[in-house]
This record gives C-alpha cells, structure tokens and sequence, in this order.
C-alpha cells in the first residue's frame, strides 16, 4: 500500500502530465459531443453527465466535504460560482454549440481559451501575463490554425459564424472565468472541491433540461448512446476536473492555458487513428510549435525557480 501511495503523489504532482491527460480526455469528449449530436439533446447529455459524476464522486468526497464544510462554507459564493461557471454553463453551451458548429470551427475557438484565461486573470486579479506567456500562446495559436487550416491559411477567410460559433465563444468565456478563479479557491481537499462543485453544477442544470423535455427532445436508448453516455459521466467528468484542478493548483492558470492548444492536437490525431486520416506535414510542424509554445510559456518560471 504505502509503494500505491507513493506513486499516486507522485503523479498527482506532475503538472504537466496531469494537464496533458486533462486535454486528451476532453479531446475525445469534444469528438463526442459533435458525433452524438441529434441522438441526444444537449442539455440532457450535460445534465446526465453531472448527475452521474455526483453519485461516483459524492460517497469519496463524503469525509472530506464534512471536515472541509467550514472552509467552503467561508468561500461560498466563490464556490458558487466555480460551479455555475465551470460545470453548468460550459458544459451545457458547448454541447448545445456542437449541435450546430462545424468541427473546425469549435477547434478553432477552443484554442483561444489561453487568451481568455489571461484576460479573466488580469480583469479579477490584476495578474499579467509575462512575456514569455504571451508569446508560447501566440506560437501555441499558430500551431493550432496551422494544423486547423491543413497548412493553408487561406482556409480562415472562409469560416464563417453561426449561432453555434456564437455559443461556443460564450462556452469558452466560462470556462475562462473558472480556470482563473480557480486562483480564489479555497484551501481544500481535491475531493472536497468536486464533491461540492459537481453536485451543485448538476442542480444548476435542472431547469434547463426540464424546459428541453417540455420541447419533446429526449434521448435516443440505442448502445451508441449508452456508451457516450458512460464515457462522459467519469472520464472527462470526475477524472479530467481532478487532473485539471490539480494541475492550475500546481502551476497556476496563466502556465496552464498554453495547454488547451492541446484540444486540436489530440482531436486531429484521434481523427487519424479512429477516422482512418492520414497524417500530413502540417500535422508535425504545427505540433512542434504548439509544444515549443507550451515550454516557452513556462520558461521564464523556471529560471525564476532554479535562481
């Protein structure tokens, strides 16, 4: 047990390992979320996944919410709106986004969340990215259209925005304000944090999903369906959130953004091995930039810790 023990804390203290799992897991959510669409209506895919996160979630969490209670108590409207922010809203605008966005559009816009994440950090917490961060996005973001636009950049003068792009940009604005409060979280166990953000999140939904059953939209019970379903409600629910929380406790949001240019790279290279793609040059180049961007990002941290 203590040889378990000890290589969980390894590994629940490796940043960057625990972000690019984040990223790969919401990859294929992403992927998902676009497949599904139509045979399961957005807001009740949201509302399933949250529901059944709380109840894998909630008996863990259990003894930690319980000696935690004072702290998240002290820190509840933050806690609030963690929740509302980062589990009801993101998740719900992006699945109804997918319903009507075209894929390279939704990867596109995902890759300007690092932007987003120094823009909320400055406007709440007056935190400026350095140099260095803003350039590893800038090279990050160049990988991402590179990649994005098939190495021909012409390919963006043509994108055009619909009411799904719309919501999309909404989405990711939520999940920028969350990923900078996170700064404000207060000092609780990982599990306190989701046993609380998640089961409040799921409750924030109902509404929403009681007016989409009211509209006649209900979920297809096909197979398909189930294992969607199944994959959404622990991998890049309880899983990804804990990798995701723990990796900006680490390192902070501002060093973890560069890290969502990872999205495009994980989604075209489950393309390539699922969807029978094939890889091409601009594949390898603009991965290349999105990790030099990645690294540049954290480059100046570094030195500041060695000296």
């Amino acid at each position: 047990m203590p040889i378990l023990q000890r290589a969980f804390a390894w590994f629940f203290n490796r940043p960057y390992l625990l972000l690019a799992l984040t990223f790969l897991f919401w990859a294929i959510n992403l992927v998902l979320g676009r497949f599904i669409a139509g045979q399961i209506p957005p807001v009740a895919l949201a509302q399933i996944r949250w529901i059944g996160a709380s109840a894998i979630i909630l008996p863990l969490a259990w003894p930690h919410l319980k000696r935690d209670w004072p702290a998240i108590r002290g820190s509840l409207p933050v806690m609030l709106l963690l929740a509302a922010s980062g589990i009801a809203a993101y998740n719900t605008l992006a699945y109804y986004g997918l319903q009507y966005t075209e894929a390279i559009n939704g990867l596109l816009m995902q890759s300007i969340a690092p932007l987003v994440i120094g823009v909320w950090s400055l406007i709440l917490f007056r935190d400026r990215m350095t140099p260095n961060q803003i350039l590893g996005v800038m090279l990050s973001l160049l990988g991402v259209v590179l990649i994005i636009c098939r190495g021909d950049p012409l390919v963006i003068l043509h994108l055009k925005l619909n009411i799904g792009d719309v919501i999309m940009l909404v989405a990711i604005s939520c999940y920028g304000f969350y990923s900078a409060l996170l700064k404000k979280r207060p000092k609780v166990h990982y599990l306190s944090m989701l046993g609380f953000t998640i089961p409040a999140g799921a409750l924030m939904i109902v509404p929403f999903f009681l007016l989409e059953m009211s509209g006649g939209r209900f979920i297809q019970p096909t197979p398909l369906t189930f294992a969607v379903v199944g994959y959404v409600v622990f991998i890049p629910s309880v899983l990804a959130y804990m990798f995701f929380n723990r990796g900006v406790e680490l390192i902070g949001p501002n060093r973890a953004g560069p890290f969502f240019h990872l999205l495009p790279v994980f989604g075209s290279a489950i393309a390539i091995i699922f969807l029978g793609e094939h890889p091409r040059w601009y594949h390898g180049v603009g991965y290349a930039l999105i990790l030099g961007g990645i690294g540049l990002a954290q480059l100046r941290f570094g030195r500041a810790r060695r000296a």
